[in-house]
């Protein structure tokens, strides 16, 4: 695995970035934490007085004040670290909820290349498992590195008033202790790092199996998934136990040293006490601070692991958010849409179109002439009148559904330029394209939620009056009627429970609602029988009336619909023109398919 790394100025400003507006909750947490060492250093001093007092045989109603101070301080100090915790906890989900909102937005808006060559289960794991990765780098890293630091010269400060030997034996062995632990804090976070993108290599296997249940049961996949699946989990095992076992060598060696520390506290206070120096009370204390030396130390250490490990994860999450959209503007959400497509009907316009699915598409003018085999459409140049239905024909491989998703702006062309309504899709905002054109395929995604979410796609603007008129126009009333809760029915995900009929026209009730000026079809009747087809026939005639359409089809009872033709052979214009003047005349292409029949030919 390439070795990453990040700047401490990369650290600072993203953190910056994300806890802008949540300094109210940084100042208290951080008044707490010094409240709560303050207490931490003179709890401490309470008890030593307390035994040199009680040694010396001093009145019991003072041992009783100084008792009940230090379970005063005591019961403080946990207070404070209960409202420590919640308050670190509400900044960190607080401040990585944020960024997983900016990544889900930021993946949302790349064109389909990077959807394509990332699993949704691989996407789960790098919004969610690297991003909680970061969740204590946000909340607790600078304030207890910090306050901790501070802890332990106020500890050094305090023994120093009290012998300096004291102070210089312990303050020796907290720089010793600190300089071994930095540097074997490195040692379990290559290993850490590829356990996190072996975790992601599992989601993203488990995602598509999952998927694909029944494809892998009915061709008897189950125990090749099986053992693809043990290998994975092997090697995810055998990172983890590697990453584990580095960790544990890291707090074996604070262990050993603390225990290090200990003794040679209790060594120096000995000496001292034989001497005469210090009191019982004395000794009492500077082995109660040496112990609390211990656990700042474990804490520091334990901030700049974490502080590795996010490092892993800010590296994954900055390579996401370094990745430039081949679509100019489509995550750019905030812009204002402009220029804005008018209202009703939208004209079509290709010109000169030429594309390629390969990974770098040339901005140039002209194609090369060394992609010229990979093109998937060549020079594709019509015109369709605002209003007018196109009938889109071709063998499969032949572009139909290339085209659309050009106009549509899943991709950007190649060569050449697509004008919807008089102004070229490049310059249009990427909300306003999609406002304005509507696409219905062959795979049409539900979600497990209520019909009205599936239906308005979670647009609260969405009247309940505007979905049911919809559901009535579109033939879907006595399907309605028939569900236990109306719109507030439950919807399994991927449409289950759903006849494709069904599932057809709920997509078409999503369109109607959106109202757009152009619709796209994609094969939306080919998987359907004669009886339900019937039925998304009198649908699409519904959606198409006063819109401009593209449909791609190969049966004749959709073509029919069509007022102009459009027939695409090895991404070349075959045929372009209008339906009836093709299909009287003989000699065109659309004439002879209709001679043959349509189904037999465009498969």
């Amino acid at each position: 695995m390439q070795k990453t790394s990040v700047s401490f100025q990369q650290y600072m400003d993203f953190m910056r970035r994300y806890l802008r507006g949540r300094l109210l909750w940084m100042t208290g947490l951080g008044v707490i934490l010094l409240t709560s060492i303050g207490l931490q250093i003179i709890n401490p001093q309470v008890m030593r007085t307390f035994l040199d007092r009680a040694l010396a045989g001093d009145d019991l109603s003072a041992l009783r004040g100084l008792g009940l101070l230090f379970i005063g301080i005591a019961i403080g100090q946990q207070l404070l670290g209960v409202l420590a915790t919640y308050l670190t906890e509400l900044l960190g989900w607080s401040a990585t909820n944020q960024v997983r909102l900016d990544l889900a937005r930021y993946t949302l808006g790349l064109d389909m290349s990077f959807h394509t060559a990332h699993t949704p289960g691989e996407m789960i794991e790098r919004i969610d498992g690297d991003v909680m990765a970061l969740s204590n780098f946000f909340s607790q890293f600078i304030l207890q590195v910090v306050a901790n630091v501070i802890l332990i010269f106020g500890v050094l400060v305090v023994l120093l008033r009290e012998d300096w030997r004291i102070s210089l034996v312990l303050g020796v062995f907290v720089g010793l202790t600190l300089v071994i632990l930095l540097r074997m804090v490195n040692i379990a976070v290559p290993s850490w790092e590829k356990e996190r993108q072996f975790s992601a290599d599992l989601y993203g296997f488990i995602e598509e199996r999952l998927n694909g249940t029944e494809d892998i049961r009915s061709n008897d996949g189950v125990a090749y998934v099986l053992q693809r699946f043990y290998r994975l989990t092997r090697d995810l095992m055998r990172i983890t136990i590697t990453a584990s076992f580095r960790w544990a060598v890291v707090m074996n060696t604070t262990w050993v040293l603390f225990a290090v520390g200990n003794a040679l506290g209790l060594l120096v206070s000995a000496y001292l006490y034989r001497a005469g120096v210090i009191t019982i009370g004395s000794v009492y204390m500077v082995i109660y601070y040496t112990n609390m030396i211990s656990w700042p130390l474990e804490r520091i250490t334990q901030q700049f692991q974490d502080l590795q490990k996010a490092g892993a994860s800010l590296v994954r999450i900055m390579g996401i958010q370094q990745i430039k959209g081949k679509i100019a503007g489509e995550d750019d959400f905030n812009t204002p849409a402009n220029p804005v497509l008018t209202a009703g009907p939208l004209e079509v316009r290709f010109e000169n179109v030429s594309f390629t699915y390969a990974e770098a598409q040339p901005a140039a003018e002209e194609v090369p002439a060394g992609q010229a085999e990979e093109l998937v459409l060549r020079d594709v140049n019509f015109q369709l009148a605002p209003g007018r239905v196109l009938g889109l024909l071709g063998r499969t491989g032949s572009g139909k559904t290339t085209l659309t998703r050009l106009l549509f702006r899943l991709y950007d062309t190649t060569q050449g330029d697509i004008q919807l309504g008089g102004k070229s899709v490049a310059d249009l905002h990427i909300q306003e394209l999609r406002r304005r054109v509507g696409m219905v395929t062959q795979n049409i995604q539900l979600f497990h939620a209520t019909l009205r979410e599936n239906l308005t796609f979670f647009d609260a603007d969405i009247s309940d009056e505007s979905v049911l008129q919809a559901l009535r126009d579109l033939g879907l009333w006595d399907w309605y009627v028939s569900l236990p809760k109306g719109l507030d029915t439950e919807l399994e995900s991927g449409g289950g429970g759903l006849s494709a009929g069904e599932a057809q026209l709920l997509a078409f009730t999503r369109i109607f609602l959106r109202d757009p000026g152009l619709i796209i079809l994609d094969e939306a009747t080919s998987r359907l029988d004669p009886a339900t087809e019937h039925l998304i026939e009198q649908a699409v005639d519904k959606l198409v009336k006063n819109r401009t359409a593209i449909v791609v089809a190969h049966r004749l009872g959709t073509v029919q619909r069509a007022d102009d033709i459009l027939i695409l052979e090895d991404g070349h214009m075959r045929e372009f023109g209008e339906r009836q003047t093709l299909a009287s005349d003989p000699g065109s292409r659309f004439y002879q398919l209709l001679q043959i029949g349509l189904e037999e030919v465009l498969v």
